[in-house]
């Protein structure tokens, strides 16, 4: 003689509750190598797409906390190099296949930690980003 589950409703309300211990249950069963999402589905007797609903909910990561402000204070531009009155004599100029040619500068992503990064080109000045990067860490 085979048993059969029987849920037997005596409210008015025709929405079960569920209770966060039974859907884990269910989703975790989802996860089981060989299981049939459907199979289990049925045999709870709800619908696949409540427990895909359930699965994603449960299954949810937190995304990253909003990033706070910070205070920037800008300071004086630095000074332009000095610039030759006169142009070096054509004996130290080398020739133009010699020269190596300066690749298009790429962004650069640093992550700070806290969901704080920072991007900057590639060819950065690495004196300024260090004095950056300390007044950054201090805060």
């Amino acid at each position: 003689m085979t048993k059969h589950q029987i849920e037997v409703i005596t409210s008015v309300e025709r929405r079960r509750r569920w209770s966060r211990e039974e859907k884990e249950r269910l989703v975790t069963a989802t996860f089981e190598s060989g299981a049939s999402v459907s199979e289990i589905a049925r045999s709870a007797g709800i619908y696949v797409s409540q427990l895909f609903r359930w699965r994603k909910e449960l299954c949810q990561v937190p995304g990253p906390s909003i990033p706070q402000l910070v205070r920037v204070e800008v300071a004086a531009a630095l000074p332009a190099p000095p610039t030759p009155v006169e142009p070096p004599p054509t004996s130290q100029l080398k020739p133009v296949s010699t020269l190596r040619r300066r690749r298009k500068p790429s962004m650069v992503t640093i992550e700070l930690g806290g969901g704080r990064r920072l991007r900057v080109e590639s060819d950065v000045d690495s004196e300024a980003l260090g004095r950056i990067l300390d007044v950054l860490e201090r805060r």
